[in-house]
């Protein structure tokens, strides 16, 4: 099936390129409509796709038929001029045509009004208010006849223009002008209501610095950034941003990443060091070599997926879609009716109940409650990206508001990742723990094991020298040894003392047994027949872990799982640490996916937490996939549905409460434009609202869901 505002390819050569470009004068959808009707039989035009919400217009194109110079006339002559810098931004009112015959449709209204005032002959004043419904009704009427010849579609556009001209021709051409003139206000305002919701990607969009100080034969040079090539090299000075993401070759700072990751803290980076474009330079000097242009750097990956997630509808957004796609034509007919039967069956007056079917099709109109989802879902998902979390769509974010579990992957996103010592042991008084350390780290220096590398990186830390070490003998699976002052020492685990060196451990067993229970991994050092000592590992807990599990409770998760491909008891001891209430442990990860897909069974709605990689599979299976620690990770921007770009669980809840908050304020909006709708149609029907009562109704109920949904735009 062919996707929304997708062309047939008007050419069959193989050689595609892809051209982007921001375009003025796109509010909403029919305006993308427009202009893939201006565009659609251009020769050479593979494909176009259009996001109105960030006028930005992507073009597939036969470089044998057209070239981007010659796209960007055809998008000038539509009347979607290209906007060559930045985020596109509504003109002033006074230049903007569509307030200035809004403006000038209530200025003829108040003069057909005070001429009637002044007793000038009625005709002056009839022809003035058809004037003001002309001047007024211009653009939405357009629309409305648009809509109806090329989309087969009758619109809310419709049915005001068809009210305003009844009730000017059944004698109220000032209701009917009054009519044009609120409605057109609001069509006016709906653009300045886009620049709004769009406010959270130009903050983005103003982060990256507009060029970069590059180093070309030993001379700096600044350069637009849009010049700056993979392998360049370029300098940042304290308090600049970064143009693009790199890899420190030369200096050390702390850098500003809260624009890109959300990440409060400064973060301290040195040589080979990646950096993102964006963030901000903190007290040092800098030398940077690019990794990527500024095309397809991390914050430009960030505001595309951001651009395209808000054109991703949810759930309740295509139903109410849906809804009025039928429901504006059945208020039409409806209308119909009301003005026919009563007069026809039942000699009521004419007039009467057309006027009435006239006040019914406002007081119909969905306008309020057709724009109460898209507005509210537009800034939640603009929010949580200057927030550091990317939710790629309106029905993620309406998924998280119902799930009730959430299952976390251990290493990496509970813990560190990252193995550290805890505990160093001396048995039988037969050396001190720097002794224990010293042969522990020689043996380990010639291992890339991580349990190796964390003894050797705790060594450094206490300012131990490793002992020299020869002969180093890696034994698969169960440790290491090597020769120390012509002695052979081993290190590993217990089984390899036991079974393979003959050493009996059962004074020790108590002293293991507990490093054990705690979760920790223990090796032992010593020699064939006995054993110098113990080193106890373990990956680190975040620090913050703890306090997010409650904090899940409280948001309204009622289960907190965790999947780890360690053994039970590590498993247990971290998940009772961390109090969680389910353990899936010794997993491998294609077991993982199938946990997700039995606990979705069980729970219906459920959040998978990973790195995005090797999580991939769980990730897709749960009902809401989340990477954790994405930035700068291709793959986990790829495979997740919720992005946290810092590597900080806090965000996972921060992300949990904007979705509550998110569906709460769509609840509220849905709730007010169904009562006030259904209040207007009463009194339409009823004859006790008149029609300038129904359009103020109808009109005041619009800004208040906007203003109600404009509020997500709150951190």
């Amino acid at each position: 099936m062919k996707k929304e505002n997708e062309l047939t390819p008007r050419t069959t050569s193989k050689q595609k390129e892809k051209a982007r470009f921001r375009v003025s004068n796109i509010d909403c959808e029919h305006d993308a409509a427009q202009l893939r009707r201006r565009l659609e039989e251009t020769e050479g035009l593979a494909g176009l796709d259009i996001l109105p919400k960030s006028a930005r217009v992507t073009i597939d194109y036969d470089p044998d038929f057209l070239t981007p110079k010659e796209i960007e006339k055809l998008l000038d002559e539509a009347g979607f001029p290209v906007q060559k810098d930045g985020m596109i931004e509504k003109p002033k009112p006074w230049k903007n045509p569509k307030v200035v015959t809004s403006a000038l449709s209530g200025l003829l209204l108040l003069v057909g009004w005070l001429l009637g005032l002044a007793g000038i002959p009625e005709t002056v004043s009839i022809s003035i208010y058809w004037v003001a419904i002309l001047t007024g009704g211009y653009y939405f009427g357009k629309e409305a006849l648009q809509d109806l010849w090329f989309e087969k579609s009758i619109g809310i556009e419709l049915l005001m223009s068809i009210a305003a001209v009844v009730a000017a021709v059944m004698g109220q051409p000032a209701e009917g002008a009054m009519l044009v003139f609120l409605y057109s206000i609001s069509e006016a305002a709906e653009g300045y209501t886009e620049e709004k919701t769009r406010s959270a990607v130009k903050a983005l969009m103003d982060l990256a610095p507009k060029t970069a100080l590059i180093l070309r034969n030993g001379h700096e040079e600044e350069i637009p950034v849009e010049e700056v090539q993979v392998g360049d090299l370029f300098l940042v000075k304290p308090g600049q941003s970064i143009p693009t993401d790199g890899v420190i070759v030369e200096g050390a700072s702390s850098l500003n990443e809260a624009p890109v990751t959300g990440e409060s803290t400064p973060v301290d980076k040195s040589e080979e060091s990646q950096v993102f474009a964006g963030t901000i330079n903190g007290e040092g000097l800098l030398k940077v070599e690019a990794t990527k242009t500024t095309a397809d750097n991390t914050l430009a990956r960030i505001i595309q997926m951001v651009e395209e997630a808000q054109e991703r509808k949810g759930k309740s957004q295509r139903f109410i879609e849906r809804f009025g796609s039928r429901y504006s034509p059945a208020v039409l007919a409806a209308g119909v009716l009301i003005a026919i039967i009563p007069p026809l069956l039942f000699n009521a007056g004419w007039e009467t109940w057309i006027t009435r079917a006239t006040v019914f099709i406002v007081a119909a109109a969905p306008c309020a409650l057709v724009i109460s989802i898209p507005i509210t879902l537009v800034a939640t998902l603009g929010t949580a990206a200057r927030n550091g979390v990317l939710i790629k769509g309106g029905m993620y974010a309406e998924e998280m508001n119902k799930v009730k579990v959430v299952a976390l992957d251990k290493t990496g996103t509970l813990t560190s990742g990252k193995p550290k010592v805890t505990d160093v042991v001396a048995f039988n008084g037969a050396g001190d723990e720097s002794r224990i350390l010293k042969l522990a780290a020689g043996i380990e220096s010639g291992s890339e094991h991580p349990l190796a590398q964390a003894i050797v990186t705790y060594g450094k830390e206490n300012e131990i020298t490793p002992a020299l070490i020869t002969g180093f003998q890696s034994l698969t699976g169960a440790g290491a040894k090597a020769t120390i002052d012509g002695q052979t020492w081993y290190i590993g685990s217990p089984g390899l003392f036991q079974s393979q060196l003959g050493v009996t451990l059962d004074e020790y067993k108590a002293t293991i047994g507990r490093l054990q229970e705690d979760g920790k991994t223990v090796v032992l050092v010593g020699r064939e027949q006995s054993v110098l000592g113990l080193i106890a590992i373990r990956d680190t807990i975040r620090p913050m872990a703890k306090t997010v599990i409650h904090e899940l409770h409280q948001a309204g998760i009622e289960k907190v799982a965790m999947l780890t491909g360690d053994n039970e008891r590590t498993a247990r001891a971290i998940a009772g640490e961390l109090g969680i209430e389910e353990v899936f442990a010794g997993l491998k990860p294609e077991d993982k996916s199938n946990i997700i897909r039995e606990l979705s069974e069980r729970y219906e709605h459920i959040i998978m937490v990973g790195d995005g990689v090797n999580d991939a599979p769980a990730l897709a299976e749960a009902t809401v996939g989340v990477a954790m620690g994405a930035a700068g990770t291709d793959v986990a921007l790829e495979t997740a549905d919720v992005v946290l770009m810092a590597d900080d669980l806090e965000k996972l809840v921060y992300a949990l409460k904007l979705a509550k908050r998110n569906q709460k304020v769509i609840n509220q909006n849905l709730a007010l434009s169904v009562v006030v709708i259904a209040g207007l149609i009463v009194g339409a029907v009823t004859g006790y609202f008149t029609l300038p009562i129904a359009v103020i109704g109808h009109e005041v109920s619009e800004f208040l869901v906007i203003g109600n949904g404009l509020r997500m735009l709150r951190s």
